[in-house]
């Protein structure tokens, strides 16, 4: 167990590279919601500070995500108020194995085992739907195409563990925050 109060929700945020997740986790951090970081982006950055230009052809990319994700999940059952939004998940790093066409390593599949059994996050997942574009950077060098492929592997892997994908559709920031805060804010949840 992480040991926070019972009452803790959190619910993940997730969806394509470049669909504006992290832009809509930043409005929600503005209105006064705890939020967790994405692990992957700052392990790749971390890396290519170290000069490996694609942290992700090594195989041990996925397995540093996870332990950098359950290192902001453990540190997470500590912050105050009764909701978290986290950016991106176990289960996006699931696909992201299947996506570089990684096997799914023991930690992974003990970490989805653990994440499903501790109900560590809600069943209700927020998924940002593309914006219909990509604009690269030094850790998204994907194009439309790829992101595309990558958010249907996100869909699969997320109806895979039995998760209910809420959609949010394209749309400016604000709406779409107030989008998922309307939501939580309606009492749903499980």
């Amino acid at each position: 167990m992480l040991g926070e109060p019972a009452k803790l929700k959190r619910y993940v945020l997730t969806g394509a590279p470049g669909a504006g997740k992290t832009a809509i986790v930043r409005q929600l951090e503005a209105d006064g919601f705890k939020v967790v970081e994405e692990a992957a982006t700052d392990i790749i950055a971390a890396k290519q500070a170290q000069g490996v230009e694609e942290p992700w052809t090594r195989h041990a990319f996925i397995d540093e995500i996870i332990e950098l994700q359950r290192t902001r999940l453990l540190e997470s059952a500590n912050g105050t108020g009764e909701v978290q939004f986290h950016d991106r998940s176990i289960f996006c790093t699931a696909a992201l194995s299947d996506y570089l066409g990684y096997p799914r390593s023991l930690i992974l599949r003990n970490e989805l085992e653990s994440a499903i059994a501790q109900r560590w996050f809600e069943r209700e997942v927020f998924f940002m739907r593309s914006l219909g574009f990509v604009t690269p950077t030094a850790a998204r060098r994907i194009s439309f195409e790829e992101a595309i492929r990558f958010e249907r592997m996100h869909e699969e892997v997320y109806r895979e563990f039995g998760f209910e994908l809420i959609f949010v559709e394209p749309a400016g920031v604000t709406d779409r925050a107030n989008q998922i805060k309307a939501f939580v804010q309606a009492g749903h949840g499980s």
